[in-house]
């Protein structure tokens, strides 16, 4: 194992990465050059993805892949938390995540870090972190709603929106549809997505949360309407907001609100309205589906004040 900095190894790494000791020169991943060749070593640089000729040569003085497994101590990384966030302990970092300022952990922690070291691994090993790898491992060449004729060849779809998608002539391709977005591209250039999706990101329009999740269904001007799902015995933070109204109607299953202090049962059908400043919560006693509409000239995540229930 690779020693992690502390009173008993005054010199070695404040974060430690997992070297993958690469078996071809692939342009597909990130590359670690180490200060030399021992087991665990300091490292030297960091590359990122390369043409195949430059990985050769990294490779011949000694490169790894980049696995982005990183060991560390917990205090280190409290550390570094506190420093990039604003939360007081592990409550409050739940209760404003959603606020944080969203950033990966390479960019906020690894390449802010001078002393890395790095351990070599030459077990077996795959990344499948970009699409074209993702598609090396599926079980099927389509999921969900998804009809290729049989001029298709090496191609992969990932559908998961509730309408189909038709492929035909298709060759070495990889098509993703989400509520986030749609994805079309030939394998070979999915791994160089990033740049591209910077210029697009936006809010998540789905997410899965410890309660359950929610599904952003359509956006306009003045309006938002999201599909949220409870899972049996748990409940939204009981919370208001200063610049919107809501609207919640159920669509299946069975749960309680809290409105102001009121509580009343709800079911299928019931419509529950939350003028901008009311305090509310929504509780799932069995799994709990409901239709909520944002109205207001502000919508914005940072709108919410959260109470004690």
């Amino acid at each position: 194992m690779a020693r992690l900095a502390g009173p008993d190894n005054p010199d070695a790494a404040n974060l430690t990465l997992m070297g993958i000791e690469p078996t071809y020169p692939s342009a597909k991943f990130g590359y670690i050059i180490p200060k030399s060749s021992a087991p665990v070593s300091k490292v030297a640089s960091f590359k990122e993805k390369p043409d195949e000729a430059t990985a050769a040569a990294y490779i011949a003085k000694g490169a790894l892949w980049n696995g982005g497994v990183f060991a560390f101590r917990l205090g280190y990384l409290l550390n570094i938390a506190h420093k990039q966030l604003d939360f007081r302990g592990f409550a409050d970092l739940q209760a404003n995540y959603a606020m944080q300022r969203r950033i990966s952990f390479d960019y906020a922690v690894a390449e802010n870090e001078p002393d890395i070291a790095v351990m070599r691994y030459a077990g077996q090993w795959k990344d499948v972190g970009t699409w074209n790898t993702f598609c090396e491992v599926m079980a099927d060449p389509a999921i969900g709603k998804v009809e290729m004729d049989d001029t298709c060849e090496n191609c992969n779809v990932i559908n998961q929106l509730n309408i189909p998608i038709i492929c035909m002539g298709c060759r070495d391709m990889v098509v993703a549809a989400s509520s986030d977005g749609i994805l079309v591209s030939d394998k070979g250039r999915s791994s160089h997505i990033k740049p591209l999706v910077e210029k697009v990101e936006g809010e998540a329009r789905f997410a899965e949360k410890s309660w359950g999740s929610f599904t952003i269904l359509d956006v306009q001007p003045q309006a938002t309407t999201i599909r949220i799902v409870l899972n049996a015995g748990h409940r939204l933070t009981y919370h208001s907001h200063e610049h919107r109204d809501e609207v919640w109607t159920i669509v299946d299953g069975r749960g309680r609100t809290v409105v102001d202090g009121e509580e009343r049962p709800l079911g299928p059908g019931d419509v529950v309205t939350m003028p901008a400043g009311v305090r509310h919560t929504l509780i799932a006693d069995t799994r709990l589906e409901a239709i909520e509409v944002q109205i207001g000239a502000e919508i914005d995540v940072a709108d919410k004040q959260k109470f004690d229930l």
